[in-house]
Protein backbone atom coordinates (compact mmCIF):
# COMPACT_ATOMS: atom_id res chain seq x y z
CA UNK A 1 0.00 0.00 0.00
CA UNK A 2 1.17 3.72 -0.81
CA UNK A 3 2.17 5.57 2.25
CA UNK A 4 1.40 9.44 2.05
CA UNK A 5 3.37 12.28 2.81
CA UNK A 6 3.42 13.15 6.16
CA UNK A 7 4.01 16.87 5.04
CA UNK A 8 0.51 16.87 3.44
CA UNK A 9 -1.81 16.83 7.03
CA UNK A 10 -0.94 20.32 7.38
CA UNK A 11 0.27 21.92 4.07
CA UNK A 12 -0.23 25.34 5.19
CA UNK A 13 1.16 25.77 8.25
CA UNK A 14 -1.70 27.63 9.78
CA UNK A 15 -3.75 26.49 12.68
CA UNK A 16 -6.33 23.83 11.90
CA UNK A 17 -9.73 24.57 10.83
CA UNK A 18 -12.66 22.94 12.56
CA UNK A 19 -14.75 25.22 10.61
CA UNK A 20 -14.85 26.23 6.58
CA UNK A 21 -16.37 28.17 4.45
CA UNK A 22 -17.56 27.28 0.39
CA UNK A 23 -20.62 28.00 -1.27
CA UNK A 24 -21.64 30.90 1.10
CA UNK A 25 -22.11 28.78 4.03
CA UNK A 26 -20.14 27.68 6.76
CA UNK A 27 -19.19 23.27 6.59
CA UNK A 28 -18.17 21.22 9.95
CA UNK A 29 -15.02 19.47 9.42
CA UNK A 30 -14.75 16.14 11.37
CA UNK A 31 -12.56 14.92 14.06
CA UNK A 32 -11.51 11.29 14.22
CA UNK A 33 -14.42 10.76 16.75
CA UNK A 34 -16.84 10.93 13.59
CA UNK A 35 -14.50 7.83 12.01
CA UNK A 36 -13.86 6.32 15.49
CA UNK A 37 -16.28 3.10 13.97
CA UNK A 38 -14.35 2.59 11.04
CA UNK A 39 -10.32 2.82 12.41
CA UNK A 40 -9.45 -0.12 13.18
CA UNK A 41 -12.35 -2.28 12.35
CA UNK A 42 -11.05 -3.28 8.96
CA UNK A 43 -8.65 -6.27 8.35
CA UNK A 44 -5.42 -6.44 5.78
CA UNK A 45 -5.85 -8.32 2.91
CA UNK A 46 -7.96 -8.49 -0.29
CA UNK A 47 -11.39 -8.75 0.64
CA UNK A 48 -13.98 -5.99 1.22
CA UNK A 49 -13.32 -5.86 4.76
CA UNK A 50 -9.91 -4.35 3.98
CA UNK A 51 -12.18 -0.92 3.44
CA UNK A 52 -15.43 -1.19 5.30
CA UNK A 53 -15.94 -3.06 8.64
CA UNK A 54 -17.57 -6.44 8.87
CA UNK A 55 -21.15 -4.82 10.64
CA UNK A 56 -23.27 -4.49 7.39
CA UNK A 57 -26.05 -7.28 5.93
CA UNK A 58 -23.95 -7.06 2.48
CA UNK A 59 -21.36 -5.74 0.42
CA UNK A 60 -20.50 -5.28 -3.16
CA UNK A 61 -18.50 -3.09 -5.28
CA UNK A 62 -18.93 -0.84 -8.27
CA UNK A 63 -17.21 0.95 -11.38
CA UNK A 64 -18.74 2.37 -14.31
CA UNK A 65 -19.46 -0.29 -16.61
CA UNK A 66 -17.81 -0.39 -20.28
CA UNK A 67 -19.39 2.73 -22.41
CA UNK A 68 -20.66 4.75 -19.19
CA UNK A 69 -19.04 7.83 -18.03
CA UNK A 70 -17.54 8.59 -14.72
CA UNK A 71 -19.77 11.29 -14.40
CA UNK A 72 -22.97 9.35 -15.27
CA UNK A 73 -22.00 6.38 -13.42
CA UNK A 74 -21.44 8.34 -9.86
CA UNK A 75 -24.52 10.49 -10.16
CA UNK A 76 -26.80 7.18 -10.41
CA UNK A 77 -24.53 5.78 -7.41
CA UNK A 78 -25.82 8.83 -5.47
CA UNK A 79 -29.16 8.82 -6.96
CA UNK A 80 -29.71 5.11 -5.82
CA UNK A 81 -28.11 5.99 -2.30
CA UNK A 82 -30.33 9.23 -1.96
CA UNK A 83 -33.34 7.70 -2.46
CA UNK A 84 -33.08 4.92 0.14
CA UNK A 85 -31.45 7.01 2.70
CA UNK A 86 -33.73 9.18 5.33
CA UNK A 87 -32.88 12.99 5.09
CA UNK A 88 -29.79 13.55 6.67
CA UNK A 89 -25.89 15.05 6.70
CA UNK A 90 -23.64 13.01 5.05
CA UNK A 91 -19.52 12.92 6.03
CA UNK A 92 -17.34 13.36 3.03
CA UNK A 93 -13.85 11.95 3.13
CA UNK A 94 -10.80 13.20 0.64
CA UNK A 95 -8.18 11.52 0.42
CA UNK A 96 -5.25 13.16 0.32
CA UNK A 97 -2.65 11.72 -1.74
CA UNK A 98 -0.60 14.41 -2.66
CA UNK A 99 -1.87 14.67 -6.12
CA UNK A 100 -5.31 15.10 -5.97
CA UNK A 101 -8.03 18.11 -4.73
CA UNK A 102 -9.42 17.38 -0.45
CA UNK A 103 -11.77 20.57 -1.37
CA UNK A 104 -10.07 22.33 1.66
CA UNK A 105 -6.24 22.00 1.66
CA UNK A 106 -5.79 24.06 5.18
CA UNK A 107 -8.52 21.52 7.19
CA UNK A 108 -6.91 19.21 9.63
CA UNK A 109 -7.14 15.74 8.85
CA UNK A 110 -8.29 12.49 9.85
CA UNK A 111 -5.97 8.77 9.98
CA UNK A 112 -7.42 5.48 8.75
CA UNK A 113 -6.16 2.77 7.11
CA UNK A 114 -3.00 2.56 6.71
CA UNK A 115 -2.70 5.65 8.62
CA UNK A 116 -4.01 7.42 5.52
CA UNK A 117 -4.46 11.33 5.87
CA UNK A 118 -8.52 12.04 4.84
CA UNK A 119 -10.14 15.52 5.09
CA UNK A 120 -13.51 14.59 6.47
CA UNK A 121 -16.79 17.28 6.37
CA UNK A 122 -20.22 17.22 6.77
CA UNK A 123 -22.04 18.28 4.07
CA UNK A 124 -24.73 16.04 2.10
CA UNK A 125 -25.03 14.42 -1.87
CA UNK A 126 -25.32 17.74 -3.52
CA UNK A 127 -21.63 18.63 -2.37
CA UNK A 128 -21.10 14.66 -3.10
CA UNK A 129 -21.39 15.63 -6.90
CA UNK A 130 -20.22 19.41 -7.13
CA UNK A 131 -17.00 20.09 -4.79
CA UNK A 132 -14.77 18.66 -6.91
CA UNK A 133 -13.04 16.97 -9.91
CA UNK A 134 -10.89 14.33 -10.11
CA UNK A 135 -10.11 11.22 -8.30
CA UNK A 136 -7.71 8.37 -8.13
CA UNK A 137 -10.45 6.59 -10.04
CA UNK A 138 -10.90 9.36 -12.75
CA UNK A 139 -12.44 12.42 -13.42
CA UNK A 140 -15.35 12.45 -11.12
CA UNK A 141 -16.70 14.12 -8.38
CA UNK A 142 -17.09 11.71 -5.25
CA UNK A 143 -15.37 11.37 -1.99
CA UNK A 144 -13.30 8.61 -1.48
CA UNK A 145 -14.87 7.60 1.22
CA UNK A 146 -18.69 8.70 2.59
CA UNK A 147 -21.22 7.83 4.57
CA UNK A 148 -24.74 9.17 5.90
CA UNK A 149 -24.58 9.95 9.67
CA UNK A 150 -26.80 7.24 11.12
CA UNK A 151 -23.96 5.01 9.44
CA UNK A 152 -26.19 2.84 7.68
CA UNK A 153 -24.16 2.21 4.77
CA UNK A 154 -20.48 3.26 4.10
CA UNK A 155 -19.08 3.65 0.59
CA UNK A 156 -14.94 3.31 0.80
CA UNK A 157 -12.20 3.48 -2.26
CA UNK A 158 -8.82 2.25 -1.18
CA UNK A 159 -5.65 4.11 -2.52
CA UNK A 160 -4.81 1.10 -4.41
CA UNK A 161 -8.14 -0.27 -5.89
CA UNK A 162 -9.43 1.08 -9.05
CA UNK A 163 -13.09 0.62 -7.73
CA UNK A 164 -15.06 1.27 -4.85
CA UNK A 165 -16.66 -0.52 -1.69
CA UNK A 166 -19.93 -0.12 0.24
CA UNK A 167 -21.51 -1.74 3.05
CA UNK A 168 -25.10 -1.30 3.55
CA UNK A 169 -28.28 -3.45 3.93
CA UNK A 170 -29.14 -6.28 1.60
CA UNK A 171 -32.11 -4.04 0.49
CA UNK A 172 -29.40 -1.05 -0.73
CA UNK A 173 -27.12 -3.74 -1.88
CA UNK A 174 -29.95 -5.05 -4.42
CA UNK A 175 -31.39 -1.55 -5.25
CA UNK A 176 -27.63 -0.37 -6.33
CA UNK A 177 -27.47 -3.73 -8.68
CA UNK A 178 -30.37 -3.53 -10.43
CA UNK A 179 -29.49 0.18 -11.62
CA UNK A 180 -27.03 -1.06 -14.87
CA UNK A 181 -25.05 2.74 -14.51
CA UNK A 182 -24.32 1.45 -11.32
CA UNK A 183 -22.44 -1.92 -12.17
CA UNK A 184 -22.64 -3.16 -8.77
CA UNK A 185 -21.51 -6.74 -8.08
CA UNK A 186 -22.32 -8.29 -4.62
CA UNK A 187 -19.19 -9.90 -2.65
CA UNK A 188 -18.96 -11.95 0.51
CA UNK A 189 -16.68 -10.37 3.42
CA UNK A 190 -14.13 -12.99 3.01
CA UNK A 191 -13.61 -13.66 -0.79
CA UNK A 192 -11.82 -11.11 -2.84
CA UNK A 193 -13.11 -7.38 -3.59
CA UNK A 194 -11.21 -7.39 -7.07
CA UNK A 195 -13.75 -7.15 -10.02
CA UNK A 196 -13.25 -9.55 -12.92
CA UNK A 197 -11.06 -7.46 -15.57
CA UNK A 198 -9.93 -4.67 -12.56
CA UNK A 199 -6.38 -4.90 -11.14
CA UNK A 200 -4.76 -3.53 -8.16
CA UNK A 201 -2.32 -0.80 -9.00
Amino acid sequence: MRQPDPGHRDPSGLPALRQVSKDGRSWRIGAASEVAWIAGQTTAGVSITTAIPPVFDAYATFHPPDGVSVDAHERAVLDELVACTPEQPWWLGYLDTGAHDVVFPRAPRVCLYWDWPYVLVEAGPEQALTWRTGHMRGDGPLPDLFFPADRCWLVSALWDDTWTDIGASADVVARLRRNPLVNARPVTPDEDACPPGRTRD
